[in-house]
């Protein structure tokens, strides 16, 4: 899940360091993931240890941006075909801003 310099800020005004949770790909800031789960995935209660806080990609999932689809359904998620029209249509003016955002920095 890319990052967004706002989502690294609120997750680290809740008390976590950067180098727990951010790794660097392609120039690009990641969750990190630990034992295939995002490391604030709970594993014994399945939910997100920060959820409240959770990154802007968290949120809209499984709505996503593919580089060749653009604005799109993860077709991986088992609650893919729940996705709305409305909701992806709603989705695609959030993203659009986040891949401003990240083209510029």
């Amino acid at each position: 899940m890319i990052l967004l310099r706002s989502d690294i800020e609120r997750i680290k005004s809740l008390g976590y360091d950067e180098s727990f949770f951010v790794r660097e790909i392609y120039g690009y800031k990641v969750l990190k993931n630990a034992n295939g789960h995002c490391v604030f995935y709970n594993p014994l209660t399945k939910k997100c240890r920060i959820y409240p806080a959770r990154p802007i990609g968290c949120r809209l999932y499984p709505i996503i941006y593919d580089e060749e689809r653009g604005v799109t359904v993860d077709s991986y998620c088992p609650l893919a075909n729940t996705v709305t029209k409305d909701e992806l249509r709603r989705a695609s003016r959030i993203i659009d801003k986040i891949v401003n955002e990240l083209s510029r920095s």
